[in-house]
């Protein structure tokens, strides 16, 4: 039995026992499209990511702007960074990870939620699985020295921290 004989199947969610399902799907190859010239286009690829940014954008976002918009199927491809390294190469990047500021946004929402509906234990639920994973990603996040090695997060602080 080979590694080619394995069959693939999802991984159960971390919360629940249901299996989840992948996120994103690449484009089959990782080549260059025929139609667009990788000499001139990795500049001007370049150059639409910092004008993306400086707009206010996420780096997902400017990935789905330029795939959906100017047809480019992975910036990697094309310029040989990823968007996020281009963005460090021009300090555009902001202080919290955008993974992780999604889900401080998610957790304040809740945390709103339940000021307003204090016997809602569903989104009690909700906010205790959020916030472990925010902390969760924090560890990581400070590991990898991309946040500070004191940096913490605290609700109160939630708004500070997603400037």
């Amino acid at each position: 039995m080979g590694i080619d004989d394995l069959e693939v199947v999802p991984m159960a969610r971390m919360h629940t026992r249901r299996k989840g399902q992948a996120g994103s799907r690449h484009p089959s190859t990782m080549r260059v499209p025929e139609w667009l010239d990788k000499e001139k286009n990795a500049r001007w690829v370049e150059e639409k990511v910092i004008e993306l940014a400086k707009a206010g954008n996420t780096p997902s976002m400017i990935g789905m702007i330029l795939r959906d918009q100017y047809g480019v199927p992975l910036v990697k491809v094309v310029t040989g960074k990823s968007v996020i390294a281009i963005l460090k190469e021009n300090d555009l990047t902001r202080r919290v990870p955008e993974d992780l500021r999604n889900m401080i946004i998610k957790a304040t929402h809740i945390r709103k939620h339940l000021e307003e509906n204090k016997k809602d234990h569903t989104s009690k639920r909700g906010l205790l699985l959020a916030e472990n994973k925010i902390h969760r990603l924090s560890k990581y996040y400070r590991k990898k020295k991309v946040l500070p090695v004191d940096w913490k997060y605290t609700p109160d602080q939630a708004a500070v921290l997603l400037r």
